[in-house]
């Protein structure tokens, strides 16, 4: 009888200790801070960049504000506040790794070597990566790069994709997307990769957009997503809730002719293949 007890001791000890060791989830964490905190950029307009009006503004930030916030103040029966920390190519994985940051909501392309460190939403944009140059310079697209200085982001996918395809290019690597137009501003570069609505709205906020141009075809696929914490399932079931509903109701498209529109910040006409993809990840209710 005696044993029997001290087994059933060892067993709720065990159970208490592993209940105690247990991660906190990213909902709990919410729910106790009542604030969602959200990485993303200060300078990738339309996406997420701090305006004239010394504002933080973007079209990630809207998706998160208007589709992903109603999900989790139904979720948790309360009203959460969103908190906003810089994030960048090189500091985004760390900032959500250590809890610093919940959601990474900004131009991050979902690929399979990011999955082994972070989960991701379903797509939210569809893009590829191009040059911005000079009007009238040498470049026209990546097979015409070779011996040329090139500026990219620092772990962006689009400088890996250079560095394989076109090892005898010259590449400069620059922790933001400010940093890396002033370089080729002011000639130090030939060009400057990233993904093709990036530099479209580099060009439109520069102060003299005609000067500048993009070039070449997508020699890359750039499907963005929103990044979370691995394995936390619940938090990533809301995430993507939000996402289809927006998509389901129309809300993405009136976010997304906001920011893109004929009228709005960067025009971008959504292609009607790249309309009907986002709309085909809506699982029917």
């Amino acid at each position: 009888m005696k044993r029997r007890f001290c087994f059933w001791l060892i067993v709720l000890l065990c159970i208490s200790i592993a209940d105690l060791s247990r991660a906190e989830t990213t909902l709990e964490k919410i729910d106790k801070s009542g604030t969602l905190i959200i990485g993303t950029r200060t300078g990738s307009p339309p996406f997420a960049y701090v305006n004239k009006n010394n504002e933080w503004v973007g079209f990630s930030i809207d998706l998160v504000e208007k589709a992903i916030l109603p999900v989790l103040n139904k979720k948790l029966n309360k009203q959460i506040k969103l908190e906003k920390k810089e994030s960048a190519p090189q500091t985004r994985i760390p900032l959500l790794q250590s809890n610093a940051v919940d959601l990474i909501a900004e131009t991050m392309t979902d690929t399979q070597s990011r999955r082994d460190n972070v989960d991701f939403s379903l797509t939210f944009f569809v893009t590829g990566a191009q040059f911005l140059v000079k009007k009238g310079g040498a470049i026209k697209g990546i097979q015409t790069i070779a011996g040329k200085r090139i500026a990219a982001q620092q772990g962006s996918t689009n400088a890996k994709i250079i560095r394989e395809r076109v090892p005898s290019a010259k590449l400069l690597e620059f922790p933001d997307q400010p940093a890396a137009f002033q370089a080729l501003a002011q000639g130090q570069v030939q060009a400057y990769t990233n993904d093709g609505i990036q530099l479209a709205g580099l060009k439109a906020k520069a102060p003299k957009p005609d000067d500048w141009a993009g070039v070449g075809e997508f020699f890359s696929y750039e499907p963005y997503g929103i990044a979370m914490r691995k394995n936390d399932s619940d938090f990533r079931q809301a995430v993507n809730v939000g996402l289809m509903d927006a998509l389901a109701s129309n809300l993405y498209f009136e976010i997304y002719d906001k920011w893109f529109g004929p009228k709005g910040e960067v025009p971008y006409p959504l292609l009607p293949e790249t309309k009907r993809f986002l709309q085909m990840q809506v699982v029917p209710k």
